[in-house]
């Protein structure tokens, strides 16, 4: 019986780790962040909408951990600037190593020739193309501005 909880164990830990991060499951996390939120402020949080003047802590637990965060200074004023990427597939044809007119070459062993180079065509791909789907600008901790792709 004790074989089993290891590996029952980990498996959990490693499907909860691959769970999607919302704002109830981010809220529940940080109860004590949230509650110290105002309610109108919570309300936009529940819904995973940001707005003017929200701290940090409230646009974390309304669109989750930015994907890269900038410092800066404008006008005097400490800038903080949080970008969120996301991916789109693209698909495209794979031709392996690439060779002269697209395609690729591999090796095989011929007892006559020795080593012989071949050319051949791997097949259709999908490719994952970043693009940055939301950035907020905070300023002197607070939103100042943000803009979200459609």
């Amino acid at each position: 019986m004790k074989a089993l909880l290891l590996p029952a164990a980990l498996s959990v830990l490693i499907f909860a780790s691959c769970a999607p991060s919302t704002p109830e499951t981010r809220i529940a996390a940080q109860p004590a962040m949230f509650e110290s939120l105002p309610a109108k402020q919570q309300d936009l949080v529940r819904k995973g909408e940001i707005a003017k003047g929200m701290n940090t802590d409230a646009v974390y637990l309304a669109w989750g951990r930015a994907s890269r965060v900038f410092d800066g200074s404008e006008g005097g004023d400490a800038t903080l600037r949080w970008d969120y990427n996301a991916s789109t597939a693209f698909p495209t044809n794979s031709y392996g190593n690439f060779g002269p007119y697209g395609l690729g070459y591999g090796y095989g062993y011929n007892w006559r020739y020795g080593r012989y180079p071949y050319p051949y065509y791997a097949g259709p791909d999908v490719v994952y193309v970043p693009y940055r789907k939301a950035t907020v600008l905070f300023r002197n901790g607070r939103v100042d501005s943000w803009e979200k792709i459609r």
